[in-house]
């Protein structure tokens, strides 16, 4: 892991310190030519010491990607479909060429993935963006990546592909005001926003795909929001889709934190959201 600059330059210093030749490099000034160098010397270190760090992840992340029979294979996998495109007979791979960059760009319709164990089989989350707001794919496409999936699958490997509509985010929120700051309304006197509603917004967007909601992390960010004395989750609930009948299901209560179905969430409205002093 990259050392700090901070650190760099002390060890630098304590060399130069028990350096008995280099006694008259005793400035505390920080314009001191000598710390200047010091300190260009040790930014430089750092960068080239966070650039490792990078390398290093790069390459773990590839390893981690190349094992086969991992979910993160299959997901791996799952981002690089090319939808309209035919496989290399016998394998997993893509022939592309005569095809340009942005075609075979365009044709990853895939943007999020995630793979997970449930029981004896895997649950391949996926979904795509429409004007950069996450969505399902289409059902024409959806058939062109199960075919996909059954083709470059181990065999007797058992999964389910979860293309759904996002879960749908219900809260009753009470928010301890301070008046000054925000109307009863909730908009921001000096700015004329919501920044309550902002936050729970850019909270969603926070979450990695199929990542865990947690209540306590939606209240810490809304601690943080300008004239919010006390935010107050009444009850969250959340709706998925209910494939029996096509639909989404009742709503059921969220009590700690809970990992969307669809692997996303959406927010409907801010309607049960109150400001009170």
């Amino acid at each position: 892991m990259a050392r700090t600059i901070q650190v760099i330059q002390q060890e630098m210093f304590d060399a130069i310190a028990a350096d008995e030749n280099l006694t008259e490099l005793n400035s505390s000034s920080k314009t001191a030519i000598y710390r200047l160098f010091v300190f260009v010397v040790a930014f430089s270190i750092w960068i080239l010491e966070t650039l490792f760090d990078t390398h290093k992840k790069e390459v773990e992340d590839i390893i981690e990607q190349k094992f086969p029979h991992r979910p993160s294979w299959y997901r791996s996998k799952a981002l690089a479909f090319q939808y309209g495109f035919n496989l290399i007979a016998d394998s997993d791979k893509y022939n592309n060429n005569g095809f340009t960059v942005e075609q075979i760009e365009n044709s990853k319709i895939i943007k999020y993935s995630a793979v997970t164990q449930n029981g004896g089989q895997l649950l391949v989350k996926i979904a795509s963006e429409n004007a950069g707001v996450l969505a399902p794919i289409t059902p024409t496409q959806k058939e062109a990546f199960e075919a996909y999936i059954k083709e470059i699958a181990d065999c007797g490997v058992k999964y389910i592909v979860v293309n759904n509509l996002p879960d749908i985010l219900l809260l009753n929120m009470q928010i301890f005001r301070d008046p000054l700051v925000l109307d009863d309304t909730g908009m921001s006197r000096s700015n004329g926003n919501k920044p309550v509603e902002d936050a729970i917004l850019e909270y969603m967007k926070e979450l990695p795909f199929n990542g865990e909601l947690v209540l306590a992390h939606l209240v810490d960010k809304l601690q943080l929001v300008e004239g919010v004395k006390i935010p107050h989750i009444v009850i969250a609930e959340s709706r998925v889709i209910d494939l029996s009948i096509s639909d989404y299901g009742s709503p059921q209560p969220i009590t700690v934190k809970t990992v969307p179905e669809s692997g996303y969430f959406t927010v409907p409205n801010f309607d049960n959201v109150s400001y009170v002093v």
